[in-house]
């Protein structure tokens, strides 16, 4: 098995992926949720302070992630949720 950073990051985003999709097929977390956990998951990488050392990775993150709200993948629903337009609890 290889312990590549690449391949272990990959790994990751299709698992949190499939596991968005199941969540959201079982009703548990509406499309527009789901797109607030991607808003917040950006939100914490570009946050990071530009002194941190590892500032620039954090800041590329958060474009990687942005890029994936922006493209329009399986999850996304036609509107663009904020971290102000979060819903609370599962939906149902």
């Amino acid at each position: 098995m290889s312990s590549s950073p690449d391949v272990a990051g990959i790994a990751a985003l299709t698992i949190c992926e499939s596991l968005l999709l199941a969540l959201n097929d079982r009703k548990v977390l509406s499309e527009i949720q789901i797109m607030c956990v991607l808003v917040d998951a950006a939100a914490a990488h570009s946050n990071t302070p530009g002194d941190h050392p590892r500032s620039g990775r954090h800041q590329e993150v958060a474009a990687m992630i942005q890029a994936i709200i922006d493209s329009g993948n399986s999850v996304r629903h036609s509107s663009k949720p904020t971290r102000h337009s979060r819903q609370s609890g599962p939906q149902g």
